[in-house]
C-alpha cells in the first residue's frame, strides 16, 4: 500500500438534516438571512455554476494555494503523486461533502482534472467551489457533482503560478473565508458559506421566511398588492396566519 507523506486533518460534520435544511432554503435567503445575523456578505464572489439546475449543500474540506516558489515547489505530476497537497483534501471526502478552494483566482491552473472529480464523485462528493479553474471540463460536467468555478483551463494544477501548501485550513475563497466544517450552500445563483456557528439560527430563521415568501408569491400570482405582500405587511399577516393554519390541518371530508 502506498504510505502518505503527510497527515492532514479531518473537520467536523455538522448533522446532516441541518444540513439538508439548509439545502431546501438556497443561496439567495441563505444569504439574506445571514447579513441580519450579523455577516454583510456570505456569497463566494467569482465562482459561479457550471452545472445549471444543480442546487445543494454540505460541509466545507478546504484546500488552499500560494504562489509558486520554484525552491519550495517543484513536483512533477504524476513522479511523487503522493506529495500533491490536492490530492489528499479529496482523500478525507466522505458522503455529503463540498470541497472549497483558494486558487488566488487563478485562471491558469487547473486544480482538479477529471480523474480526481471522478474519485471525489465516487467517495459521495456532491460540490466544488474553487476561486479559480478546472480541467477535462467536458467530462467533469456529467459526474453530477455542483461546480462553481471561475472557468476551465487545459493545464495541470501546478504547471503555471501557484502550488497546493494546505488541507482543511481556513481559506479565502471568492473574497470570503471559509473555514473547514462551515456548510456551503450552492446553487444557481452561486455559493454562501453559511459559519457552522450560525447555521441552527439560519435554519430557524429563513423557515420562517421561505414558509411567508410561499405565502405571498402565491397572492402576487393572483394579482395581489405588492405593497401587502412582499415584503409581508402587518396588515397581511392575519391573512399569512390564517392560510399556515390551513396548510397544517389535515384534509377532512365525509362520506356520502
Amino acid at each position: 500500500m502506498t504510505q502518505r507523506p503527510v497527515q492532514t486533518p479531518d473537520i467536523v460534520r455538522p448533522d446532516p438534516r441541518l444540513v439538508s435544511g439548509l439545502a431546501e432554503i438556497g443561496s439567495a435567503t441563505a444569504s439574506g438571512e445571514l447579513s441580519k445575523l450579523g455577516v454583510r456578505s456570505a456569497h463566494l464572489t467569482g465562482p459561479f455554476s457550471h452545472t445549471p439546475g444543480v442546487a445543494v449543500a454540505g460541509p466545507a474540506l478546504t484546500l488552499q494555494f500560494m504562489p509558486k516558489r520554484e525552491d519550495l515547489y517543484q513536483v512533477d505530476e504524476y513522479a511523487d503523486p503522493e506529495r500533491q497537497l490536492h490530492r489528499h483534501v479529496l482523500y478525507h471526502t466522505q458522503p455529503g461533502d463540498f470541497v472549497v478552494v483558494d486558487a488566488r483566482g487563478s485562471m491558469t491552473s487547473g486544480v482538479f482534472g477529471e480523474m480526481m472529480l471522478t474519485y471525489f464523485r465516487g467517495r459521495g462528493g456532491v460540490g466544488v467551489v474553487i476561486d479559480g479553474c478546472i480541467r477535462d471540463s467536458g467530462h467533469a460536467k456529467e459526474l453530477g457533482l455542483g461546480l462553481w468555478l471561475r472557468g476551465t483551463t487545459p493545464n495541470f494544477h501546478s504547471q503555471t503560478d501557484i502550488f497546493p501548501t494546505a488541507v482543511n485550513v481556513p481559506v479565502a475563497c471568492g473574497g470570503t473565508v471559509v473555514e473547514p466544517g462551515d456548510i456551503i450552500v450552492a446553487d444557481d445563483d452561486g455559493a454562501v458559506v453559511v459559519p457552522i456557528k450560525l447555521a441552527p439560527k439560519l435554519l430557524q430563521t429563513a423557515g420562517e421566511h421561505a414558509e411567508w415568501e410561499e405565502f405571498s408569491r402565491i397572492r402576487l400570482a393572483e394579482g395581489g398588492d405588492l405593497r401587502r405582500y412582499y415584503p409581508l405587511s402587518a396588515e397581511a399577516r392575519p391573512e399569512y396566519e390564517e392560510w399556515r393554519r390551513q396548510q397544517e390541518s389535515p384534509t377532512t371530508g365525509t362520506a356520502e
